[in-house]
């Protein structure tokens, strides 16, 4: 685990997500303990009421049960009161159709925005669209940041948190756009060898480029 999360200014990939308790729309929570066992996509958005955000927490809630099978909760977070998310979160249900079924968290004096890097400099008091993926043990193993003009692709989110996971069951690597990669198709990378005897043995016992890049289905 990294040494650093103080000096970077926010939790770094392989860091334990610090712990905290928050406010939310479903009440307090401490995390990440609340979600041990699960696997856990933290965002941030820049404001309630805002167009590109409402479009991507209506994207997440028609994507929330595919994140739920693959063992996965999602939760929002903003510089707004609890009120703010209730209200924002009442009338996208309302005039969009659909239910928004996680908690967002109401940072509304900035203290968790500041401590997990999600405030910019540049731009005010707004938190920035940040992604934190914490796995069932609570570490940090993906972190991505947009900015507040670009929203999310929540298929990308998605599927980088099912990478990770089948990462983590076989002892493997993910190739680019896995499980469409134009090469491998939904193969998956061995780890290179780290002896001789391996490397020269690596193309006898998977399919391969060279002895450095070898792949296997996962069938």
């Amino acid at each position: 685990m990294s040494e650093n999360t103080g000096n970077a200014g926010f939790p770094l990939i392989g860091d334990p997500f610090p712990k905290m308790t928050v406010k939310t729309t479903h009440g307090e929570l401490v995390l990440p303990d609340a979600y041990k066992g699960k696997w856990v996509v933290l965002f941030s958005h820049p404001g309630d009421f805002t167009p590109v955000c409402t479009t991507e927490f209506y994207s997440f809630s028609k994507m929330e049960e595919e994140f739920r099978a693959a063992n996965t909760e999602l939760i929002g977070l903003s510089i707004d009161q609890v009120f703010s998310h209730i209200k924002w979160v009442e009338w996208i249900n309302e005039k969009m159709d659909t239910t928004i079924g996680f908690p967002v968290i109401a940072d509304d004096q900035g203290n968790i925005s500041k401590k997990l890097g999600m405030l910019h400099p540049g731009k005010g008091s707004n938190t920035v669209r940040a992604v934190f993926v914490i796995d069932p043990e609570g570490i940090v193993r993906l972190v991505i940041y947009y900015p507040q003009e670009i929203g999310r692709n929540m298929a990308e989110i998605l599927r980088a948190v099912k990478a990770l996971q089948v990462s983590d069951a076989n002892k493997v690597a993910m190739p680019a756009n896995w499980p469409n990669n134009e090469l491998l198709g939904d193969k998956v990378i061995i780890p290179p060898p780290t002896t001789e005897a391996d490397a020269k043995t690596r193309l006898d016992k998977f399919e391969g480029y060279d002895w450095w890049f070898t792949y296997k289905s996962l069938d």
